[in-house]
């Protein structure tokens, strides 16, 4: 069986590397401030995860969506707490977001088995 988990994992840190190699200033400034801008400041980094979750969500990127997932899930936010932005997300963002909707469960859930449940 595929582990989505370390599927994506591998694939987005050999991307990166590409991506990072070539030595691009305006690339490495957006990758910095992306990193950057999800660390502890007035909000909370757990706010901050679910707010890139729902945004993600709405933008329909799947990718953004499992990196904002896995995210969550390691600051230690609770399955329900997920499940609620997922929600405020999907009403926002419409039913056309109910296949990302369904990849996102599929996501945490590889979470869950890989890592355990949250508490």
């Amino acid at each position: 069986m595929i582990d989505l988990v370390d599927e994506f994992e591998a694939y987005r840190a050999r991307m990166n590397g590409k991506i990072l190699s070539e030595n691009n200033k305006v690339l490495k400034r957006i990758f910095n401030l992306d990193t950057n801008s999800f660390t502890e400041g007035a909000l909370d980094v757990k706010t901050k995860e679910l707010l890139g979750l729902v945004s993600s969500l709405v933008l329909r990127c799947d990718d953004c969506v499992k990196y904002h997932l896995e995210s969550s899930y390691k600051e230690g936010l609770q399955r329900d707490q997920v499940v609620e932005a997922l929600s405020i997300g999907t009403l926002v963002g419409g039913t056309i977001v109910i296949p990302h909707l369904r990849r996102a469960f599929e996501y945490w859930e590889a979470l869950e088995n890989k890592f355990g449940k949250t508490e």
